[in-house]
This record gives structure tokens, sequence and C-alpha cells, in this order.
């Protein structure tokens, strides 16, 4: 065994993936529907490290691997978060504000009792990011501490950490029929008109905050169907197709007329329906709107698909590479519609490796930005740099010719090979002194102050879930 362990302490390449794949089989076995995830290669990394130097040997992955990884994940986070971060803070303002009051209370409390345990800043600052189970605010604590302290603590708390915000989900989520946060299910439903007066296609549009969307009309029964445009004026006896949640096409049904058994949509010989995928990247990072696919194709969209979630094609939503587009348009123009989106799978697995690039170093240099405060200086580290950048580029989508946001799939891929990298080289590190922490009988201490912060933590997220 002890040869095993000097090939691999000095191939560290194929230490590092030993413990991905590994690590990442072990995080699929879940108990009870419980598993460990990616924190799996972290947990290996040391156990195999602690091992390790039982034997006399160091098993230790290069500390660069470890920050591009994190890097990665933190840049890949920001950019898929982007768009929807910054108008989060605009319409969720309160539960975001509290969620911040619930963790700053957690801190003094691990700040407060990591004193009176005795325990130091870095082990309090691992012991927090295990117990809320938060990997950049290890790799923050590692970062600004200089020493692998923080990782043996976040390993003692984080089981604890899942586990309490397991419960805190599950009690909040008692009442989640009634959850008006789940992204409301998309229905489609063609209206018979019934009033003399009804109002137009962009009044409606506008009065329901784009949260409707109205892909096709027939005016009469003679007529042929068409693509609705936003100037359109509905008359009695037309028929015209609707999509959005439940509720706002219900509301709209009342106010137009009835729901017709003669469906537009099902009714494909002059207009069309198709899912596009976006990979022209002159069409990425432009809203909607701004495409004028009406006047253009006479074409509309009418749901975004993005990841796993559909989401009503409003005029304002900022197109991804990657997102799959709901457009229906007139059957003889789709294949020109067709080729304007682009329609490739590589428009899935486009890493864009100019924003990567460029994005990566400019989030680097931020983080290495000295600010002086009291007594000393301080920067703000290459994982909060890279978060920072990403979060700004993914809100502008587009700045002239160059596309700033990155496909989903793509991104999502990048940020989960980038936190692999990083757990399984931060474990490797923190393995030597995970055997020193449990011998010495501090890690009880650790686990008490991770289990009082989860427990405040745990508490103060429930309490604002049930607003």
């Amino acid at each position: 065994m002890d040869a095993v362990l000097q090939f691999l302490a000095a191939q560290p390449i194929l230490l590092l993936f030993v413990l991905v794949g590994l690590g990442s089989l072990l995080g699929r076995v879940k108990v009870r529907g419980v598993g460990l995830g990616a924190a799996a290669v972290l947990f290996l990394a040391i156990g195999l490290g602690a091992y390790g130097s039982t034997r006399g040997v160091v098993l230790e992955v290069p500390e660069t691997i470890g920050t591009l990884g994190l890097t990665l994940f933190t840049f890949t986070v920001g950019v898929v978060s982007g768009a929807t971060f910054f108008a989060s803070l605009r319409r969720n303002l309160g539960p975001i504000v509290a969620m911040v009051v619930v963790l700053v209370l957690a801190a003094v409390v691990a700040v407060g009792l990591g004193r009176l345990l005795g325990l130091d800043s870095a082990t309090v600052a691992g012991a927090f990011a295990g117990a809320v189970t938060n990997t950049p605010a290890l790799a923050a604590a590692r970062e600004a501490a200089g020493s692998d302290s923080p990782t043996v603590a976040y390993a003692v708390t984080y089981l604890g950490g899942v586990l309490g915000m397991l419960a805190a989900v599950a009690i909040g989520l008692r009442n989640r029929r009634t959850d008006t946060d789940t992204p409301p299910e998309l229905v489609t439903r063609t209206v018979r008109v019934e009033i003399t007066t009804a109002p137009g296609i962009r009044e409606l549009e506008a009065r329901y905050e784009g949260r409707i969307q109205f892909t096709r009309v027939r005016h009469g029964e003679q007529n042929p169907i068409e693509t609705v445009d936003e100037d359109d004026a509905l008359r009695r006896d037309d028929l015209v197709t609707l999509v959005g949640p439940v509720v706002q096409v219900e509301a709209v049904t009342a106010e137009l007329g009835h729901t017709s058994s003669h469906r537009l949509d099902a009714d494909r010989h002059d207009v069309d329906m198709r899912r596009i995928t976006v990979s022209q990247p002159r069409v990425a990072g432009r809203t909607i709107g701004e495409l004028h696919l009406a006047s253009r194709f006479g074409a509309t969209v009418s749901r975004v698909r993005r990841g796993d979630v559909d989401s009503v094609a409003s005029d304002d939503v900022l197109l991804q590479l990657g997102d799959r587009l709901r457009v229906v348009a007139p059957k003889d123009r789709m294949s020109e519609v067709t080729r304007y989106f682009g329609d490739s799978s590589r428009g899935l697995s486009d890493i864009t490796p100019v924003l990567l690039g460029l994005g990566m170093v400019a989030g680097i240099l931020v983080g290495t930005i000295a600010f002086p405060v009291p007594g000393r200086v301080f920067s703000i580290g290459s994982a909060a740099g890279t978060l920072l950048i990403g979060l700004v580029l993914g809100r502008l989508g587009r700045i002239g010719p160059l596309v700033t946001a990155m496909p989903y799939t793509a991104a999502q891929t990048l940020g989960d090979l980038g936190l692999l990298l990083f757990l399984a080289q931060a474990g490797s590190r923190a393995g030597a002194m995970i055997g020193v922490a449990f011998a010495s009988g501090a890690w009880v201490k650790v686990l008490v102050l991770g289990l009082a912060v989860t427990a405040v933590a745990a508490v103060g997220l429930s309490l604002v879930m049930r607003r």
C-alpha cells in the first residue's frame, strides 16, 4: 500500500482525478435520499491525506489547481446568475435583507461562541462555512487565514450543516402547494372573444406585466390563422391563443370571453411552432423585443426554456446562448427564423472562450486591488473578484459585438468541474491536519460551534420561508 501512496504522491494530476472520480462516485450514494454530492470529494481527499500522513507520505494536489477550480466556479456562478441577481434585488429586497440579517446573526454567534470555546479565528471561519454549507466562504477563509485550519473545521461541521438545512427546508416547504416562489406551470389556451369592445393585444400584455403572451389569432370564422402582432385589436368572435401561468390565463379568459373547444395551436396548416436553440452570437445578449421578430418574420416567441425552467417570453427577456425558444411563425418562414437563431447544439456547449479568458483576467485583477483600512490593507481575493465580474457580465449580456453571457449548460459544467478541483485540492491539503484535530479533541469544540451556527441559520431560514 505504501508503494501506491508514494506513486500517487509523485503523480499529483493522477491523484487529483482519483479523488474527483472516486469522490464523485461516493457522493452518489444516498441514505434516505440524502447524499454528500460534490462534498464527498472533500471528505475522501481529507481521509486519504490523513492516511498518507500516518504512513509518512504527503498526498497533496498543487495549490494552483485549487485556485483555478475555485475561480472557475465563482465566475460561472456569477455569469449564470447575473441576469436574475440584479432583478431579484429589486423585486425581492425584503427576503434578501432578511437572510442577510440571519447570516450576520449566525456569524455573531460563531465569533462569540468560538471565543468562549477558545478557537482561533481561522477555525471559526471554517466552522461557519461548513455549518451553512457555503464552499466559497471556505475559500475566502482559507485565503484570509493562509492556512488549512478552515478546511479541517469545514469538514467537521459540514454534515451537520447539511442535515440542519435540510430540516429547515422541509419545515419551510410544508405548505409548498401554496409556495408563490415556485415557477408557475405555463399553459396554452385558445379563447373565443365575446365582448364587443375588447382591449388591444399591447394593452393586455402591458396590463399583465409580460406574464402572458399571445401567439395566434383568427379574425372571424373564414379567415386564416395568423401570428399575433402587438398592434392587433381583438373583435367579437375572434379566436386567440395565449400562453401564461394558469392564474393569469384564467383572468384573461374571463375578461375576453370563454375557453374555445377549437384549439388554434392544433392547426398547423398556416402557422407552425418549433423549439429553436439560440446559438447565433448576434442574437445572444439582446432582448426579445430588440429582435423585432414580428416585423422581420411575422413570428413571435411564446416561451423561453433556460436550464429546466420554462418562462413566458416577454419582450424584456434577455436571451442567452443555449436558450430554447418556442417560436410561432408562418409555416413558409419557419426555416428563416431557424437560421436566424442558429438552432445548433453548439449553443448549449459553447464556453465562449473570449468571455471566459478576459472575464477571468478582469476578476483576478479586481481581486488583487488593495483597499486601505485602519491598520492594514484589504483585498477581496480572486474568488470574490471573479464572482463580481461574472455577475456584471451576466447582467450586461453584450458589450458591443462581444457576448458576455455563457450558455447555462456550459457554465454549469465548468462550474461543477471547478468546484470538484477546488474540493480535491483543499481536502488533500487538510488531510494531514485532521488527525491532529481528532487526537487533541479539538473537533468536539468545532462540532459544538457548527451545530450552534446551523441551528441559528436553520431557524432563521424557516422563519423567512414562512413569510
